[in-house]
């Protein structure tokens, strides 16, 4: 049957509205959105490059015991397809990032890169290659004194030795504090006799959270981010950190954004390092604020497709 003859007439149905988009972090700095935006605008021309511990993964009192934060690896394989690549650049050998962030075989992450040790190691998704040079020398003099320095520091007990061997794989040592009974006082003492000791052996002491790192000189993540970004030609960048490791990091972003790329610093935040947050163009609630941009930058990506 038809409509009734004086029957009104059907108004057309009403589209639904469009999706809004999810919503990202806006950066406090204009460098900083100006990076944000060159990513989003053009996400298969940008690269996200992160730091591990308490960035992807939370700090704990025994660094061996660290995962990656729930939801890390499903945020990162979301968003990496978009991108050009993606980095984690860590002080921990490669391996153990690998291992401990449950990076390999990960669909979605064919591109990944973790540079260890401050990129003097590279392991690469795609092929499962480890590449690592020789151990610098100095390594094995320092870890041989180190016992005689910290029992005369009279801080040993308490303190947390990641030796070369078990944890460093020969190319630096660190000495945590975190489990002294009075963490702070025994970063402090000890900063002044390990600094000695890596000077006589030609290496340099990294300070970072309760943490100070006997390393060899030229490895920060600084030269490994501007290395790696030249590599892929991205024309934007976005690191997260949250130590004062990362500074060279940002550093770096800081001098490729005067030549061109575009960049964004993300601070993992904390209570126990001010610095960062105070460079950083976007501070978010460390690894958990870390896993929610990752998503939020996916989610957006996404509902442009």
């Amino acid at each position: 049957m038809g409509s009734p003859p004086n029957a009104a007439p059907q108004p057309e149905p009403t589209p639904d509205p469009a999706p809004t988009p999810p919503a990202v972090p806006v950066p406090h700095s204009a460098a900083g959105r100006e990076g944000l935006a060159a990513l989003l605008a053009h996400p298969e021309r940008a690269v996200v490059a992160l730091d591990f511990d308490g960035t992807l993964a939370d700090i704990v009192p025994d660094p061996a015991k660290a995962r990656a934060h729930p939801g890390a690896t499903a945020a990162l394989a979301r968003l990496a397809p978009h991108l050009r690549a993606v980095a984690v650049i860590t002080g921990r050998p490669a391996a153990v990032a690998v291992r401990l962030g449950g990076f390999d075989g990960l669909p979605g992450l064919d591109h990944l890169v973790v540079l260890g040790h401050y990129g003097a190691e590279r392991w690469d998704a795609a092929t499962g290659a480890l590449h690592a040079p020789a151990p610098h020398p100095g390594i094995a003099a320092v870890q041989a004194e180190l016992p005689g320095v910290l029992d005369r520091s009279g801080v040993w007990h308490g303190t947390w030795v990641e030796t070369a061997v078990e944890h460093k794989g020969g190319r630096a040592v660190a000495v945590h504090t975190r489990r002294a009974a009075d963490p702070q006082h025994a970063f402090e003492t000890l900063r002044g006799p390990l600094t000695e000791l890596a000077e006589r052996h030609g290496l340099i002491v990294e300070p970072g959270r309760l943490v100070l790192e006997l390393r060899p000189p030229g490895m920060d993540k600084g030269v490994a981010l501007a290395d790696w970004v030249r590599e892929t030609g991205a024309a934007a960048v976005l690191y997260a950190g949250d130590d004062l490791g990362d500074l060279a990091a940002f550093a770096a972003i800081e001098k490729l954004r005067s030549e061109g790329p575009g960049g964004v610093l993300v601070c993992s935040g904390s209570n126990e390092v001010t610095e960062l947050a105070e460079r950083a163009d976007l501070v978010v609630d460390g690894p958990r604020g870390v896993v929610a941009l990752l998503g939020a930058l996916a989610d957006r990506i996404e509902s442009r497709s």
